[in-house]
């Protein structure tokens, strides 16, 4: 606990996905306390023509309302 998952469109390094994951691994042990043991991230690539469908319908629309940070679009 506990587990992130972020995603987005293909085309980023890996060497910078590791530096997200590092960075939000920081950021959540900062802000809860918790070890980094207790701490995965899973980082997931989405084809930009499967975005709405795949992401935003299924998971971002249906929870709009409780989302802490809102997307624009």
């Amino acid at each position: 606990m506990p587990h992130i998952v972020v995603k987005f469109y293909p085309g980023t390094p890996e060497e910078n996905k590791v530096k997200i994951a590092e960075g939000i691994n920081k950021l959540i042990q900062e802000q809860t306390g918790k070890p980094e043991e207790y701490i995965s991230v899973d980082i997931q690539e989405v084809a930009e023509d499967a975005w709405m469908d795949e992401v935003y319908d299924k998971e971002i629309k249906p929870n709009f309302e409780k989302l802490y940070k809102k997307p624009g679009y």
